[in-house]
């Protein structure tokens, strides 16, 4: 890394067991004028609090280039990250990404990792904590960065965070507020259940909100919910019901929704969810162009609201997923119906993306 003539942009030295004395060795390239570095993946590597303050040298340097760092699955803890965000909010700081999921992270890491979002040098526009117990008390002090002019974080990942509603409005007031860039946000796999997630609607319906990924995705009681624009996300296996259908189809109506893609596989939403999702989806203003309703207890009993949102002259959906359905023969007539509109652009429908402009005509 240090040699004069070296090019290296990226290295991935990940599942090895580096351990301190490897991490410092390497950090000492990386303080070095002739490191080119910008991309390091230390994953399982045996990183700890202790290797931290050599990070975070490295990152204040003035010296390294370094935009991504991937610490996943490393001992970091509290101090740890205490030690990084010293680095990162340095002036001659340039990381934009930082991966710090599954390294033993509690609530609190959480008021230094604030303070390096607010701070006037920061440089991060991406972030993630997931599998790390931040719990509630934790996102609410994140929040309080998230919400400063100085904060550039474009995405943000909490899946698995040990979060329930509680910290669902300081999120929302997130989302609505005049200075977040925010775009992309992951809670997948936490208990944030039908009252988090109609207060997380509130900010969505903000004329402010920047955001174009939702994904809230759980395993077993938990809710997911996945709204989506420019990136590839799942919602699948949340346990949402026909409860929040309401507020989802309000959230897509409002003028200033940015977002594009809903993915609401294997949720039980049944045919009732599902028309009030489509009195969304034929507002002038929803702009989905992806939804999913794969395995979602459907019955013929909604199709004909589905082909009405299919054939509204608003409606931009071009991909549309219904398998494991019990749609019937009659449900795929009423479908077809909306196929056939002049006003339909579905090009995909089905899991499989499967082209259905034949359909059309």
């Amino acid at each position: 890394l240090s040699y004069e003539h070296s090019r290296l942009t990226k290295l991935k030295l990940s599942h090895n067991n580096l351990g301190y004395s490897g991490v410092t060795k390497l950090c000492k390239g990386l303080r070095s004028e002739n490191c080119k570095l910008e991309i390091l993946r230390l994953d399982s590597c045996g990183v700890t609090s202790r290797c931290c303050s050599a990070l975070s040298s490295a990152l204040f340097c003035g010296l390294s280039p370094l935009t991504e760092l991937y610490l996943y699955n490393n001992k970091l803890g509290d101090s740890g990250v205490a030690k990084l965000c010293e680095g990162l909010r340095h002036g001659n700081c340039t990381l934009e990404m930082l991966s710090l999921n599954c390294c033993e992270l509690t609530s609190g890491c959480c008021s230094a990792l604030s303070s390096a979002l607010s701070d006037e040098n920061s440089t991060l526009n991406e972030l993630n904590l997931s599998k790390n117990e931040l719990g509630d008390s934790g996102v609410e002090q994140l929040c309080e960065g998230l919400k400063s002019e100085n904060c550039k974080l474009e995405k943000l990942r909490l899946i698995e965070c040990h979060l329930t509603s509680t910290c669902c409005s300081a999120l929302s007031s997130v989302l609505s507020s005049e200075h977040s860039h925010l775009t992309e946000l992951d809670l997948s796999d936490n208990k944030l259940e039908d009252l988090g997630v109609e207060q997380l609607c509130e900010g969505l319906r903000s004329e402010n909100c920047k955001l174009k990924l939702l994904g809230i995705l759980i395993i077993a009681y938990v809710w997911c919910l996945h709204l989506l624009s420019l990136c590839l996300h799942r919602l699948s296996e949340c346990g949402l019901t026909s409860g929040c259908c309401s507020a989802l189809s309000s959230a897509l109506s409002t003028p200033h929704s940015p977002l594009t893609d809903l993915d609401l596989n294997d949720n039980q939403l049944g045919d009732s969810g599902v028309d009030q999702l489509c009195e969304g989806l034929r507002s002038e203003n929803c702009k989905l162009e992806h939804l999913g309703l794969s395995e979602c207890g459907l019955t013929s009993g909604c199709c004909s609201a589905l082909s009405l949102a299919l054939s509204a002259p608003h409606s931009p959906l071009t991909d549309l997923d219904l398998n494991y359905n019990q749609l019937g023969d009659s449900g795929v007539d009423q479908l077809c119906e909306g196929l056939r509109s002049e006003n339909c652009k579905l090009e995909h429908l089905g899991r499989a993306m499967r082209l259905i402009q034949d359909y059309r005509g």
